[in-house]
């Protein structure tokens, strides 16, 4: 449960609070079961591929679902996001629907991780585009208004690349294994993601994607720490 959103904020421009519509994205829009099914049954017939590559996943999988403080809560939120990918069409309807689309932008990739906040690490997935790296919570959480209203608010978080100076890697000197990438924006905000089930990828293609951002507009090269 949160409090009011603007105490999270802390007048940091990329955090949003986003509300919760009836466009799939909120309690009053429930799936007909028929489609649901349709989606189950797609999910099925992947299996053997999943089954195949159980091996190499399996650590950075039980990794990503230890992060969170339940691991069933956790497992579910999964499950419900994959859903809901199969269900609109994949992840590019489910980034357009929860950010918008800018003029010739293009989805890149989408990364399943956590997002570091005061409260705790926040389940969702982080998207990549030419345009934006955006980050959304799989699931709202519930918050009170300044009204003292109780309401049901996605967590996001939408940065352009322009605006991001480095991403950095990191990892625990405790536990090598966990792995972190630190965000920085060009006017010192700082994000951190954790958890992530395909952590070398997700680093290499926001890299990737800064570089290409700053390569178009003549600005210096990229560096990470």
């Amino acid at each position: 449960m949160m409090d009011n959103p603007t105490n999270y904020s802390n007048g940091n421009p990329y955090l949003q609070i986003a509300p919760v519509h009836s466009n799939g994205y909120g309690p009053s829009s429930r799936r007909p079961m028929s489609r649901i099914c349709d989606a189950l049954s797609r999910c099925g017939k992947r299996v053997d591929d999943v089954t195949r590559k159980a091996e190499v996943f399996a650590d950075n999988v039980w990794h990503h679902l230890k992060v969170s403080s339940s691991f069933t809560d956790a497992a579910m939120a999964r499950i419900s996001q994959g859903t809901k990918v199969l269900t609109e069409g994949g992840h590019d309807k489910v980034f357009q629907q929860a950010f918008g689309v800018l003029p010739g932008e293009k989805l890149l990739k989408a990364y399943v991780c956590y997002l570091s906040t005061s409260s705790g690490p926040v389940i969702g997935t982080l998207y990549i585009s030419t345009k934006r790296m955006a980050f959304s919570s799989d699931y709202p959480f519930w918050y009170y208004s300044s009204t003292g209203q109780q309401q049901r608010m996605y967590y996001k978080v939408v940065v352009q690349l322009d605006k991001l100076r480095t991403a950095n890697p990191s990892s625990s000197r405790i536990n090598p294994s966990e792995k972190y990438i630190q965000i920085v924006t060009t006017d010192g905000h700082d994000f951190w993601f954790m958890g992530f089930v395909s952590y070398d990828k997700a680093l290499k293609q926001l890299t990737e994607a800064l570089q290409c951002s700053r390569d178009s507009s003549g600005d210096i090269p990229l560096t990470t720490v």
